[in-house]
């Protein structure tokens, strides 16, 4: 039997149209039979309706980067739970999913019995530790079939690139930068790699294609979330040359100023906003810096560069 709480937890969703068929019709049969939840349904239905109503103004660019500046500080400073913690799970909360969701039991079911074979599969024929694959003959990895990336090396001279990267067992792809699988592990090994140096070689290789679309997304993803300072400074570097041409290139780099806990990025990332300090949210971020910033050199010249700025009437 569904339960109110659940009911008032969900109505929103509901209204939104955001809940599985499933638990949809079981919501309306249990709103059908109960006054307190019905009243609520009503209530939410009706504070849909008013908002309906209502303009939808676009933010201020100010507002979208001081946001986007909180929302970082936010993620950065929130107690993440340890391993076992992320691991352990409530049988009760999977069941009660399942319960409104047959799909989501079908697959794990079917994702079960898949592994299942594939694991029979890996037995029965055996295979090698390290296995070679060449870009002309090899079928693209699956990022979701990658477990990690071992190692990263450029032949001298060339734009060669060799990866060893694990699945099951260790493997071993060959190809050109301008290699999609080889992009793609790169892309995988600056996100996803725990050693730092892999990260470092992956984000170094990056960099000499920063104009494509998904490198600047990886480049950017470093910079706000990798632990090593050096991956951060690096990636960093490479899109310094894009912060008056990219938004969210800009955007970034300010939030690294504000909040890197690295003195050599910050005043790197100080030094790229140099050709975009008249910008507002630059201006902003200048002016925070110059009255309160604990670090002198930072404060000092985050002055200096308001100094050279001139005023609003």
């Amino acid at each position: 039997m569904m339960k109110c709480e659940w009911v008032k937890e969900n109505i929103l969703l509901y209204v939104y149209n955001e809940l599985p068929d499933d638990a949809r019709y079981e919501l309306e049969q249990h709103v059908a039979r109960c006054g307190d939840c019905s009243a609520e349904l009503k209530s939410a239905r009706k504070f849909n309706a008013l908002l309906s109503e209502l303009p939808v103004e676009e933010p201020s660019p100010n507002l979208v980067t001081a946001s986007r500046m909180r929302l970082q500080e936010a993620l950065e400073t929130t107690k993440q739970g340890g391993l076992w913690q992320r691991m352990v799970f409530d049988p009760g909360a999977w069941l009660r999913q399942i319960r409104f969701a047959p799909a989501l039991a079908a697959a794990i079911f079917i994702v079960g019995f898949a592994g299942g074979i594939g694991t029979t599969y890996k037995l029965v024929s055996g295979g090698a530790g390290v296995s070679s694959i060449s870009s002309s003959t090899a079928s693209r990895p699956a990022e979701s079939s990658v477990m990690g990336i071992q190692s990263i090396s450029q032949e001298p001279g060339s734009n060669q690139v060799t990866i060893k990267y694990n699945t099951v067992s260790t493997q071993e792809a060959q190809g050109s930068l301008n290699d999609q699988r080889i992009q793609q592990l790169l892309l995988f090994a600056a996100r996803n790699n725990y050693n730092s140096g892999v990260r470092m070689d992956s984000v170094d290789l990056l960099t000499q294609q920063p104009n494509d679309t998904n490198v600047r997304g990886t480049l950017i993803y470093a910079l706000r979330y990798d632990t090593n300072p050096g991956v951060r400074l690096r990636a960093l570097d490479a899109l310094g040359p894009y912060v008056k041409s990219d938004p969210r290139v800009r955007d970034v780099v300010l939030e690294g100023l504000m909040n890197d806990s690295n003195p050599g990025v910050r005043t790197e990332a100080l030094h790229l906003l140099e050709p975009v300090r008249a910008d507002s949210s630059v201006r902003a971020v200048l002016q925070k810096l110059a009255a309160n910033d604990p670090n002198p050199y930072i404060k000092a010249q985050a002055r200096n560069e308001l100094s050279q700025l001139p005023e609003f009437d």
